[in-house]
């Protein structure tokens, strides 16, 4: 038996017929085409309930309710991911563990809630009491399995059913390709609801605030230097008096404003570079000047100033409310709040 160590990779030509190599491109494989099959199927027999799906948790967020996710063992995992997707991007939602559910659980399940349970076989015996409940409550109750004909889609309001497929386990018996569809579609859900809402980058920071995650999400307005640290100058002044502004305010340029406060232009190392010659300090600030210089506004994400920084290959932007500047953002400030 070959033996892979860290440090010794396998020989290039060896990488696709490398037994162990092989199974995991077969594995990958196997769920890839569960994929397409799942794709297949909501162009065609999920197109209806999966409409239907997102009309039933449409209609449960407009009147205040949750969505509950509910499963057992792997199918469990997947809905807690599917839970926490839908929460992160606008749909209260939370996971209720079916085991739990039966011992006092169910309280967590009100009259407005909607309900989705996964179960792959559709037969797992320990849903019974939560289904009941739910049917009790006429809470609306979403089947993703893979059965049609189960237990679960018999009693379901809408059931989504995964269409046939070939588990990437070689015994056929672990479940892989049945819960990456689970995944993807409880993606497909959330994505549509987000979609649907007009739920953008202001409401993802609003329930992101933490990590990295965070950091991208903040806007400029947040991290920028106010007008009290702006480095501005007339267009009429001369550069002498600009190099002065420039070297006080520590951002390596300068804003050139006109007389109604809106910038005109903008001066930095660079165009002092350009315009190097003996009457350079007696120059006015209007003939150095780069004119139509990029700004940002004070509610563009964090990161796009900083891709807009590293395009231009710049170090400074300064932040504009219609033409008049009114902040300025420097790339260590993005740096230093962890934006990338």
């Amino acid at each position: 038996m070959d033996v892979i160590t860290e440090g010794c990779p396998l020989p290039v030509l060896a990488v696709t017929t490398h037994p162990i190599v092989a199974s995991a491109m077969s594995a990958i494989d196997t769920e890839a085409r569960g994929l397409t099959q799942l794709k297949a199927a909501l162009m065609g027999a999920l197109e209806g309930p999966f409409l239907a799906t997102i009309e039933a948790i449409e209609r449960v967020y407009a009147s205040g309710g949750r969505v509950i996710v509910s499963g057992i063992g792997k199918s469990g995992i997947i809905g807690r991911k599917i839970a926490a997707t839908l929460a992160s991007t606008g749909t209260p939602a939370l996971f209720v563990h079916a085991s739990e559910a039966s011992h006092g659980d169910l309280g967590m399940i009100t009259d407005q809630d909607g309900v989705i349970v996964l179960s792959n076989s559709g037969e797992t015996p320990e849903l019974a009491d939560l289904v009941a409940y739910a049917k009790r409550r006429q809470v609306p109750l979403i089947a993703i399995t893979g059965s049609e004909a189960s237990t679960l889609a018999r009693v379901a309001d809408i059931v989504l059913a995964l269409p046939r497929h070939e588990e990437a386990c070689p015994h056929g018996l672990a479940p892989t390709t049945s819960t990456t569809m689970q995944a993807a579609l409880g993606d497909a859900i959330a994505v549509t609801l987000l979609k649907n809402r007009g739920f953008g980058p202001q409401d993802f920071k609003a329930l992101h605030p933490g990590g990295k995650l965070g950091a991208q999400l903040c806007f400029v307005h947040e991290i920028m230097h106010g007008r009290d640290e702006l480095p501005l100058i007339g267009p009429d002044a001369i550069m002498s008096e600009a190099l002065v502004e420039m070297t006080s305010k520590r951002f390596g340029c300068v804003g050139v404003v006109g007389n109604a406060g809106a910038l005109v232009g903008v001066i930095t190392d660079g165009d002092l570079r350009r315009h190097m010659a003996p009457d350079l300090l007696s120059r006015t600030t209007a003939s150095v000047m780069t004119r139509n210089p990029v700004t940002i506004a004070p509610r563009a994400l964090a990161s796009t100033a900083l891709a807009v920084l590293n395009e231009r290959k710049i170090t400074s932007l300064f932040v504009v409310e219609g033409t008049c500047p009114i902040g300025i953002v420097h790339i260590h400030d993005l740096l230093r709040v962890g934006v990338k």
